[in-house]
């Protein structure tokens, strides 16, 4: 296992098939504002329960790092699962351009009836990124809303 850290990562493995398959990884930090709450199901103080100092009427906000890794089998051509440069804009269009210094609940028409939480921004961009990233290549999507608390989907 290899693994480089800039700002990707990639990490190689044999398949059973003798294959050489590759993950490699994106980071970007997306600075996003939120306000934090439930307005279709839970009361206000039902919301600053859940949510506490999150849920604070001015909203709040946090300076995300996106972490998105795919993987595939090495083109023996490239030597590359994929050029990181595509990874690049894949995530720009996918990340950076629709949440990149939005309010999420306001900005981003998917957060006006699902909870702007940090698992539901992994969803959002997994899903997003789905769509334009080749079949199968998505592996993971990672993101740390602080050094503390990290979310991690992998479209299960």
């Amino acid at each position: 296992l290899y693994t480089v850290h800039f700002c990707f990562t990639v990490n190689c493995f044999i398949h059973k098939d003798s294959s050489i398959y590759c993950t490699i990884g994106r980071e970007n930090i997306c600075s996003l504002k939120s306000d934090l709450k439930n307005i279709n199901s839970l009361s206000a103080e039902e919301n600053k329960r859940i949510f506490g100092k999150c849920n604070n009427p001015n909203g709040h906000g946090h300076n995300y790092k996106v972490e998105i890794t795919v993987r595939g089998k090495i083109d023996p051509e490239t030597g590359m699962v994929m050029n990181l440069t595509d990874l690049k804009h894949y995530i720009e269009e996918a990340v950076m351009k629709p949440l990149d210094h939005k309010n999420l609940d306001k900005d981003v028409p998917y957060f006006a009836n699902v909870v702007s939480t940090t698992e539901n921004l992994a969803v959002f961009i997994w899903d997003s990124l789905v769509k334009l990233l080749p079949q199968n290549a998505l592996y993971e999507v990672k993101i740390h809303e602080t050094d503390k608390n990290i979310v991690v989907y992998r479209g299960e």
